[in-house]
């Protein structure tokens, strides 16, 4: 199956039976001025508009998918960007024709030169609905793209780097000092003022040790 949509017109997609060929152009031609003529379709084309001028949808294929990631991100946004100047385009106008539906409702007489405008705008509201209903699903879609743009994007120098207080902090910890002598001794003061030293080998001492132990 061949399938062509318009550079104006994105969201239009016309398939034909066979592969791509001037034949199935023609074909598509057809098919679109048949949509456009009963009304199917609202879209204008350019003066001279050819079949040559149809582009051709394609599926890719699954080493094409994988391919360039990059690539599809930048398609996909650029298809977001063209429906939402559609949607812009069509906005006002079709928020016009939805506040005049509501005298439909109501028991005020309407005129027929009111009502056949109302139904003219039928159309504009009816394209502007179906193509905010894709700008959505296309920008729900878009989301992605925009974090593999921004991944792609990101500076080799973002780089997460620890804050210089928690190295600080980390470094300055309280470091608990506990005196110990080296050997227990015993100092003994005898009754002409003099003292002596004596070491005591495997002796338990308690801490704090704040006085001397006087022998008389």
């Amino acid at each position: 199956m061949a399938r062509y949509t318009l550079a104006q017109s994105p969201e239009v997609v016309l398939t034909v039976a066979g592969k791509d060929s001037p034949k199935a152009r023609e074909k598509a031609m057809a098919e679109l001025m048949e949509l456009m003529d009963s009304g199917k379709l609202d879209t204008d084309l350019a003066d001279g508009f050819s079949p040559d001028q149809f582009i051709e949808v394609r599926e890719l294929s699954m080493s094409e998918d994988r391919e360039d990631p990059i690539t599809q991100a930048v398609q996909i946004l650029n298809n977001l960007a063209t429906l939402k100047i559609k949607v812009q385009e069509l906005r006002s106008d079709a928020m016009q024709v939805r506040s005049q539906i509501d005298i439909l409702f109501s028991d005020e007489l309407v005129s027929e030169e009111q009502i056949n405008s109302i139904k003219e705008g039928f159309k504009t509201l009816k394209s502007f609905a179906q193509l905010n209903m894709k700008f959505l699903d296309a920008r729900s879609q878009a989301e992605n793209a925009r974090q593999v743009l921004d991944e792609a994007l990101k500076s080799p120098n973002s780089e997460v780097k620890t804050p210089v207080e928690s190295v600080i902090s980390t470094e300055a910890e309280t470091i608990e000092v506990t005196n110990i002598a080296s050997e227990p001794f015993e100092v003994v003061t005898h009754a002409d003022g003099e003292e002596t030293v004596t070491t005591i080998d495997d002796a338990i001492v308690e801490v704090p040790v704040s006085k001397s132990t006087k022998k008389k």
